[in-house]
Parts: C-alpha cells; structure tokens; sequence
C-alpha cells in the first residue's frame, strides 16, 4: 500500500479538495504539510458544501486521523472557528480525530498586522498580493527563531519568554511602520485564553506517524497552494512563503523522504492565478472571461477574482519534475466544453530565444511569451463524466496531448465538484 503526497502543479486553485477527500476514502491518516490559513478548500459532499482552510480536508470523513504537521503555520483563533463551523455542519473533532504537532508554529495577531501593514507601505509593482493573514511572517519568525509553538503554550514561564523575544523584533518593525508597539500582556493573555482550546490536540506527530507507517497504515499528505508559489521554486518574489513541492511533505509531518511512495499533482485543464505575479499564458479578452465564469473562479479563502488563461505545459512540466509527481489528477474539463479551439503553451520565446522553461529570473519571466499549440476542441459534454466512454473523442485527445507535453501520465480526471465524478485511471493507492 502506498503513501501519496498529493500536491497542486499550477499557482493553486486546481481543486485539491475535491481530490483530497476522493482519495481519502481508502486513506487512514490525512496530513497537512506545509501553508497557512491562506488556502482554501472547498468540499461537496451531497448536498453539504465545507470551506476549509486550516484543517486537513479527512475531517469531514469519519474514522480517519486529521493532522496538521509541524510544516504548517497555525492561526490558533481561527482554527478555533474553523472547528466551531464545521461541527455545526454535523462534523465530529475530538483528539481521536484531530491532531496538531507539538513543534507547529503560530500565527499571532501582529502577524496579520505586520503583513497588513507592509503591503499597503509597498511601492507600486513590489506588492506581492497576500492575503494579509500573517503567513508570511509567521514563517520569518520560525526561520529567525522567535516563533511561539505549539508546546509553548503549556508553560506559562516559557511562553512569556517567547513573546518576549518575539517583540523585540516586531515593535522594532512596528516603529518604522509607524505602528503602536504590541500590548505584550493582552498578546499573553489571549495566548493563555486559547491554550486549552490548541493543546486539546498537541501531540508528538512524527512519533504517531512513524508509528502508524510501520502499522502498516495509509497516509494521505495534503499540501496547500501550488507548486508554482513555492519559496524556492515558484515565481519568486510573488510566491508564498513556504515550501509547496512534495519534498516538503517529509519534512513538514517528521517523516522520512522514503515514506512518500506515490506523488499525484492536481492539474488544472487551464491556468488560473490569484494575486500578483508573472502569468504567461493570462487571457484578457473574451476567453479568459468565459474561463472565469464557467469555472466559477473565485477564490475559497478571499473571494478574489482569479486570473484566467490556457494551460501551459511548460509550466505543469516544471513542476511535475520538481515534485517527482507520478501521476497527474485533471481537473475542470468540463469548463473547456464548447470551446471551438483550444491552445496549449509548449515553449516560450525570449529575447529571441527559444525556452521549454520559465526562466529563474523576474525580469526574463516577465518578459516570455508563449508559443502556443491550437487544438481542435469539443461541443459536446464532458461533465459528470465516469469513464472514457463519456468523453467525446477530441476531449481524450486534449487529455493526451496534454500527458505527452508534461511527460506525466495522467492518472485521474475530474469533470464535476462531485467526488464521483472522476475518472480513474490509476488508483495512487494501489501496490
């Protein structure tokens, strides 16, 4: 039995949700692995729709542990909420059900206020287009060594010791933000106040994980964003701040790269992005706007309006190799339906050159243009479809192409948000 990473290929939004909880049917644990709050789910089950953004997307199944990793950066107050929202929609959390790692770190308030305050002091074209909700110096804090934890809210002596060194740096920040400095007692008493609430579900997870992989358990590895707002390998600087790609999935739970046994990356069958950034293939004519509207792209955490174009192949290619990714799940198919042609990105021309990759550069990937390959599309529908029997031949022909130009095959494909509405192809779980 494999244990499978599942991780978006494109700048998120590719409907991991949906593919999450498909497969986590047959999974006994799920694991958050990396981000924040900043990312959203959106799940359909029967006539029940769940917006999840802090917890693994296994809460909503029964019978299954939900964990969120030490690569995650946790809001305590929202994931608070979170739970509160779900359970009122007849969903059970206890500790048997739900656990966080002792060493996740925190999202405090005057990280929210911090990335708030940076972004509108930003010169115009330097925003990157976060969502405002302190992920980002959150993540700063842990890799400068004044994060708050997890296991710090037990001791009332250590957390005092912590918030202390976290505001020596943060008032200093404040100060040239022209912020009022940090009320350090009510920042500990409102760490005090949700310490119960957090420390409910505190627990040692590499230990339970190694234990549950040589059990002989199924671990199901869920990531948020996608590949291409990676920290190291995304479109740098307008990325999130953490590491998206697969790799992070051992690092982000303490387990062994050789637990990962099978990588599926969530595939869009066009690109969309939210935010600020390089986008090679955007459309800003009637195209783009008939993507947008057919595919309902609006973000799950913020409501903002995505950015839509057509699939690049260079890109999906990139990341399917910077991830290890097995198999690809196609998702939205049914969004290109009606289509009278369809073009696919297969290189890019820069500077007189000819690339089959994003540069590294900000500059250079600014200034690439695609070439595109123009395929003939379909009139018929493919939503809902079950089996490749459903599918009009020209649709099979696109899926095809697309597994010969990423080098990838695919493994799944999605024609609706119903979770039965898949195509399978290769079970990821399978031997």
């Amino acid at each position: 039995m494999a244990n499978v990473v599942v991780v978006g290929t494109q700048w998120g939004d590719e409907g991991k949700g949906k593919i999450v909880d498909w497969l986590s049917e047959r999974a006994d644990v799920i694991a958050r692995f990396q981000g924040g709050h900043n990312a959203g789910h959106t799940l359909v089950i029967g006539e029940q729709v769940y917006k999840l953004h802090a917890l693994p997307s296994g809460v909503v199944r029964g019978g299954k542990l939900s964990v969120i990793g030490n690569g995650v950066v946790l809001d305590p107050w929202h994931l608070v909420k979170e739970i509160e929202t779900v359970r009122a929609q007849g969903v059970t959390i206890s500790a048997d059900t739900l656990m966080i790692a002792e060493n996740t770190p925190l999202i405090l308030p005057l990280h929210g206020e911090l990335d708030r305050g940076r972004e509108e002091a930003a010169n115009p074209g330097t925003k990157i287009g976060t969502t405002g909700r302190g992920i980002g110096p959150a993540y700063e804090d842990k890799v400068g060594r004044r994060a708050i934890r997890v296991a710090d809210l037990a001791d009332k002596a250590t957390l005092e010791a912590r918030v202390d060194r976290a505001l020596e740096h943060h008032n200093a920040l404040r100060k040239g933000l022209g912020m009022d400095p940090v009320d350090r007692a009510a920042l500990v008493q409102a760490l005090e106040d949700i310490a119960p609430a957090i420390l409910e579900y505190a627990a040692p997870v590499w230990k339970v994980l190694n234990e549950k992989r040589k059990a002989g358990k199924r671990i199901l590895f869920e990531g948020a964003q996608g590949a291409l707002l990676d920290i190291d390998f995304g479109t740098y600087p307008f990325v999130t701040s953490s590491n998206v790609i697969a790799g992070q999935a051992a690092a982000g739970t303490g387990l062994g790269p050789n637990a990962i046994e099978y990588v599926l990356g969530i595939t869009k069958a066009y690109t969309t992005r939210v935010g600020e950034g390089p986008f090679p293939t955007e459309l800003e004519d009637d195209d783009g706007q008939r993507l947008g509207e057919r595919g309902h792209e609006f973000g799950t955490t913020t409501g903002r309006k995505r950015r839509c174009g057509w699939f690049d192949a260079c890109l999906v290619r990139q990341t399917c190799a910077t991830s290890g990714v097995s198999g690809i799940a196609l998702t939205k198919l049914d969004v290109l339906d009606g289509f009278e042609t369809l073009k696919i990105c297969v290189g890019y021309e820069l500077d007189g050159r000819t690339l089959d990759y994003l540069p590294t550069a900000a500059d250079q990937q600014a200034r690439a243009t695609p070439i595109y390959e123009t395929i003939e599309g379909w009139s018929a529908s493919t939503a809902g479809a079950r089996s490749w029997a459903d599918l009009p031949a020209q649709a099979i022909k696109y899926v095809r192409r697309i597994e010969e130009l990423i080098d990838c095959p695919v493994a799944l494909v999605s024609t609706s948000p119903e979770r039965d509405d898949t195509i399978l192809v290769k079970d990821p779980f399978a031997d």
